[in-house]
């Protein structure tokens, strides 16, 4: 039974103790010698040796202020994409311009979609707001235009979709996308979560800049802490119409991106090169792991990003929740991804040859013992 309000001390506003905090993938194993984290989708690569330099230069400037416009940083991503950086927000990550959106344009009463195995952040941002949280159902893990658009109401204001998603690692093809578009209300943000887009190599994905270049409702975010190698940094940016951008404007902390950030992002998001060898790496080992693990027996739902969801169905003899523990005794750490409602499934980031390859090894050995037991 829950304890009774009081009013003895503050009480957060209805429905925030509802909320359900956001829990990461683990980062560390108790007494392990070597860890091989494979549970964040942080690239194996690291960061662009630039970004380090640039972050570098920061360190005697620790006592000032960065720009609060990151006018700099917002000229060097508009430069890359073809962006005019006036329809650019950045942020602390992705994630805070994905709360900010929220803050924006849900209250109480209103509603925000998003769809059944989606980034856990998008029903925090509804409820953060207020909002009441509607999920979409997939078709085969992966987001489908018309469960969404069954799902909109008088009172619907904002639909999130991750594409590519996370943690199935499937993608709406850019027709579906706009034909999802057509039909919502005008006064209907679409937020099209791109965190994963540069590793797509699908001839029908687009991340969304033609829809969002010539409508005034759609959003598309984007983040430094995937294949630019910058997760520590926290940093983010979207890409909107300039109504929403001057509302975002409005309620982001005037310094939400730090100054070491701001600089090593510049940095990242001009060394080509880098990125490059990031997609090529991954080109490489998604196909190679996908193989590898469908050769031990496991299922594993095609990804385009860069990671695999492993399917452990304990009426094959394994189990989720002991394969996590078996390779955790290893050092090699994976994504449980029950939260998402995916009990019996296990998320692997593509990581560096060693730990590819281990982790095919290790999951062999698994396999194997729990299916002799």
């Amino acid at each position: 039974m829950s304890n009774p309000i009081t009013n003895d001390r503050p009480i957060p506003r209805p429905g925030v103790l509802a909320i359900d905090p956001y829990v990461p993938g683990k980062s560390g194993v108790p007494g392990a010698t070597k860890i091989y984290k494979l549970s964040s989708n942080e690239t194996p690569l690291g960061a662009s040796p630039h970004a380090i330099e640039a972050f570098a230069t920061l360190a005697s400037k620790l006592d000032l202020y960065p720009d609060g416009s990151v006018a700099r940083l917002r000229a060097a991503i508009g430069k890359r994409y073809g962006l005019d950086p006036d329809r650019l927000v950045c942020g602390n990550g992705s994630d805070d311009l994905l709360h900010l959106l929220s803050l924006a344009y849900l209250g109480p009463g209103d509603e925000g979609i998003f769809t059944t195995h989606g980034f856990l952040v998008y029903k925090i941002a509804i409820l953060s707001a207020g909002g009441t949280p509607v999920v979409a159902p997939e078709h085969n893990l992966t987001a489908n235009a018309d469960e969404i658009l069954a799902c909109v109401t008088p009172r619907t204001k904002i639909v999130y979709l991750a594409n590519p998603n996370n943690p199935t690692g499937t993608y709406m093809p850019f027709e579906e996308v706009k034909r999802l578009h057509a039909a919502l209300p005008k006064h209907v943000v679409l937020v099209l979560d791109a965190a994963y887009a540069e590793y797509v190599r699908r001839n029908d994905y687009a991340e969304g800049i033609e829809l969002v270049a010539t409508n005034e409702n759609v959003v598309m975010t984007r983040t430094f802490s995937k294949i630019f190698g910058l997760a520590n940094l926290r940093l983010g940016w979207m890409y909107a119409p300039a109504h929403i951008c001057g509302a975002i404007n409005r309620i982001r902390g005037p310094f939400n991106v730090n100054g070491t950030a701001l600089e090593a992002g510049i940095a990242a998001v001009e060394d080509v090169m880098h990125v490059e060898a990031a997609i090529a790496h991954n080109e490489k080992w998604l196909p190679w792991m996908t193989n590898e693990i469908e050769k031990i027996g496991l299922e594993v739902t095609p990804s385009v990003a860069n990671f695999v969801l492993v399917h452990f169905p304990e009426k094959s003899g394994v189990s989720a929740d002991a394969a996590d523990a078996f390779l955790a005794a290893r050092g090699i750490i994976v994504r449980a991804v029950g939260a998402y409602g995916l009990p019996d499934c296990l998320r692997m980031t593509i990581g560096t040859e060693e730990a590819n390859r281990l982790v095919v090894e290790v999951l062999r050995d698994y396999v194997a013992e729990a299916r002799r037991g």
